[in-house]
């Protein structure tokens, strides 16, 4: 499972009628085995997208999004910002702090995002 990668969906109108409600600009949404990307998807975002599927995976993905949500709950009250709430989310700061690193996936230990605090 490791080594398994989402379907990308580049072009998708998912991420733009989601920004509506959202507290952030939504560039590409992992959900499931699908990542949908508002134009084409770049090496950079595939990473980032590809980290949250493998945090799905590994919490048989229904977890991944009750506990994605609590955080993003517990943030929100801490912080009393939806944004803030959203990048200090453990699920995020994970994606984000290695996105750049191009053998992050392959280097990847489960469970990494719990080191993080929101």
């Amino acid at each position: 499972m490791k080594n398994w990668k989402p379907i990308f969906i580049n072009n998708s109108k998912i991420p733009l009628w989601l920004s509506k409600i959202s507290p952030i600009n939504i560039w590409a949404l992992s959900f499931g085995f699908w990542v949908w990307c508002k134009g084409e998807i770049s090496e950079k975002t595939k990473r980032h997208e590809t980290t949250h599927f493998q945090q799905q995976l590994e919490l048989l993905f229904v977890f991944q999004w009750i506990l994605y949500g609590l955080f993003w709950l517990i943030g929100l009250i801490k912080y009393r910002d939806g944004k803030k709430a959203y990048y200090r989310n453990l699920f995020e700061q994970e994606a984000y702090s290695n996105q750049d690193n191009t053998n992050y996936l392959k280097n990847r230990k489960r469970y990494s995002w719990w080191k993080y605090k929101v």
